[in-house]
């Protein structure tokens, strides 16, 4: 009789958006690396977007397969196909895409059966499932496998979020606009009303805040935590999240450096790699300034005429990535200062749509980043090693503002005061001027660029062998093998 130990399977089930989808598929691959059969779960919509990453990763030896279940879009009112929150924001005015996110969400928890299906026919030994699926928890306990909670942020964010809900210390002021101290947190990190997600803020009970705080629940029940990150990013968070908030928790990132395909990561790019490569091997190192504010901030045509006219006062060459939502705004151009692309010829690259933008952060002609703050967004410039203009919209993206500005030190905030989820609070043209200056030539710069290349190293050195990340996925994949072999043991 064969005593061959079965090969470790792990399902990855990513939340329909792709600062979701990203990391876990890059997730899937590293615990591929280490021999782990892996599976993610989407559905047909989303499928493209992990195809090219498990065909290439097979090539290569890794066992990773993708398994369709389908998303019930009639059933939840939402228009057909619409199965990603890039659908949801994609030129829609705020109001609607609140109605249409309640929808979408109610369409995820449908997903339960047919993941419990997929379960019943495939026997993973674990599920790695979003924080937006709460049900997750109870649906792996049922066939008896840990389930890990993938949130997509930091430890820094996490601890501000946990303590902000245990102590509410935004209840104690009397205006949105008074600084708080949050209790607990290390750091001394001060907050306002207005900093806060809308939901935290208004304090109202909701299908999303019910819905988020099942998520919480559920986390606590769960095995435990993995996070994009690495531990010399964060060090006292990392510490403060698993030793005095006692929740178990593995750092494995940053996940983005574990993909070698960095002009094909999410959807297909709206501009020519090499074009784009060609243009900043024409610059000077650290001379452009990249400037992206993610999938789903939704500016409308003042602000980017506030951002084109900044940028173009600041004097900085510039690659500047635009939404490419309403197809006739951008078209009539009536979002550009008259005569902008001519005089800027060879000065300014707009790319409208998706960006490489992983390639283009690491070409040592780029010198800073002007980033909306989103966690993915936020590691990749800190892995590419630049100081960076931080310009937060919504969600977690005020909390990951005060990492980079005030604990690490290597950013420039564009000033900010308030979370306007989607459209982002205006911003005027003099301020974008500053900030962008600050960052890439002010008094300051030297010191940021310094502390950030610094980071940069600490971030390849994690993922290397013996490194803090390499180390702590050993530790976490020993730990699914030790978990799978007792439960069969007792079962």
């Amino acid at each position: 009789m064969s005593s061959e130990i079965r090969q470790l399977h792990v399902f990855f089930f990513p939340f329909m958006a792709h600062g979701h989808m990203i990391p876990t598929v890059e997730m899937a691959k590293l615990f591929g690396t280490r021999g782990v059969k892996t599976s993610i779960i989407s559905t047909p919509a989303n499928a493209s977007l992990f195809s090219n990453t498990i065909q290439r990763s097979n090539d290569l030896g890794i066992e990773m397969d993708l398994k369709l279940i389908k998303f019930p879009y009639v059933e939840a009112g939402l228009p057909e196909g619409c199965e990603n929150v890039d659908a949801l924001t994609n030129g829609t005015d705020p109001t609607t895409s609140m109605e249409m996110t309640l929808k979408f969400f109610k369409a995820t928890a449908m997903l339960q059966e047919p993941l419990e299906q997929l379960l019943r026919e495939c026997r993973p030994d674990c599920l790695v499932a979003d924080v937006f699926f709460p049900w997750a928890t109870d649906t792996a306990a049922k066939f008896r496998i840990p389930r890990l909670v993938f949130h997509g942020t930091g430890f820094f964010s996490l601890c501000t979020s946990t303590c902000m809900t245990m102590y509410q210390p935004h209840k104690q002021v009397s205006s949105d606009s008074e600084p708080f101290v949050v209790p607990g947190l290390p750091g001394d990190i001060k907050l306002t009303r207005k900093q806060l997600p809308d939901l935290m803020r208004l304090n109202e009970e909701t299908d999303f805040t019910r819905m988020l705080k099942a998520s919480k629940e559920a986390e606590l029940k769960s095995f435990g935590v993995v996070v994009n990150s690495f531990y010399e990013l964060e060090p006292a968070y990392a510490d403060y999240y698993r030793n005095v908030l006692g929740r178990r928790a593995w750092h494995i990132g940053p996940l983005s450096l574990c993909n070698e395909d960095k002009a094909f990561r999410g959807k297909q790019v709206s501009v020519d790699a090499d074009e784009c490569l060609k243009w900043l091997n024409s610059k000077e190192p650290n001379s452009v300034v990249y400037v992206c504010f993610g999938s789903v901030a939704n500016f409308n045509s003042d602000q980017l005429m506030e951002i084109a006219t900044g940028l173009e006062a600041s004097g900085q060459d510039f690659i500047w990535v635009v939404r490419k939502d309403k197809k006739d705004q951008l078209e009539k151009k009536d979002w550009l200062p008259e005569g902008f692309e001519k005089r800027l010829e060879g000065k300014g690259l707009i790319i409208r749509g998706w960006a490489p933008q992983v390639l283009i952060l690491e070409h040592e002609a780029v010198g800073g980043f002007v980033t909306h703050c989103g966690w993915n967004s936020t590691l990749e410039g800190v892995t590419a090693g630049l100081p960076m203009v931080t310009w937060p919209v919504s969600a977690e993206q005020p909390f990951n503002e005060k990492l980079v500005n005030e604990v690490l030190k290597i950013g420039v905030a564009v000033g900010v005061q308030e979370c306007v989820r989607l459209v982002g609070e205006f911003v005027k043209r003099e301020a974008i001027e500053k900030a962008v200056k600050e960052v890439m030539v002010g008094d300051r710069a030297g010191e940021m660029r310094s502390r950030a290349k610094a980071l940069g190293q600490m971030a390849r050195r994690a993922i290397k062998k013996e490194g803090s990340s390499h180390s702590d996925l050993n530790a976490l994949i020993e730990e699914l093998s030790t978990s799978r072999d007792s439960s069969k043991q007792t079962s």
